[in-house]
């Protein structure tokens, strides 16, 4: 048992190790031996923990959205809000997250432009690492309406709306530039408000 224990705590530091190495040099640029490097580790140890760079960036990326996913199941399971101020605070969670990261979302970018130049499928790869966080928002969409506190809508829909502040949030912050998104949450202030009864 202890020996798994300390394999995870190892596997760990090498992943926070690793994202450092990423957004130091972008994901093309990266190399398991510059990651190793950085890890103080040789070449042969890491491969006992990774069996590629792509693995490891797989992981690093499954390790941040899944601190995303414990700030939302916070305000999730808060019953003081209602569910507009649950769906708002999820949304300005997620935000502060990407402004946060921002650096680490350029690499996703870079990562997801390379592997559209292989048979690989972008949008697909984006879809399963998101998934969690489409049927959180649905399901809030769906106690919302249950709850007599949203108005009667295709959940489909209302999610597709939603995630769509979050896209454009990276947009902003990644293509445009931007230093801040104060303008966006007010739209999103705004507009999950309009869902209200």
């Amino acid at each position: 048992m202890a020996l798994a224990v300390e394999h995870d705590k190892r596997r760990k530091k090498i992943l926070e190790k690793a994202l450092v190495v990423f957004m130091d040099d972008g994901f093309e640029n990266a190399t398991f031996q510059k990651i190793a490097d950085k890890c103080g580790i040789t070449r042969t140890i890491l491969y006992l923990y990774f069996k590629n760079k792509r693995e490891i960036f797989s992981f690093s990326i499954k390790q941040l959205l899944s601190n995303v996913e414990d700030k939302i199941n916070d305000i999730r399971s808060n019953d003081s809000l209602n569910s507009v101020d649950k769906i708002t605070k999820v949304l300005l969670a997620v935000i502060k997250q990407l402004e946060q990261n921002r650096q680490l979302l350029s690499i996703v970018l870079d990562y997801l432009l390379h592997i559209s130049k292989s048979d690989l499928d972008p949008e697909e790869k984006v879809r399963r690492k998101t998934v969690r966080i489409h049927r959180i928002l649905s399901s809030m969409v769906i106690e919302g309406i249950k709850s007599g506190e949203l108005k009667k809508t295709n959940v489909k829909v209302t999610h597709d709306y939603l995630f769509s502040f979050l896209e454009s949030a990276i947009f902003q912050l990644i293509v445009l530039k931007r230093k801040n998104l104060d303008e966006l949450r007010q739209v999103i202030t705004f507009a999950v408000n309009q869902l209200a009864i």
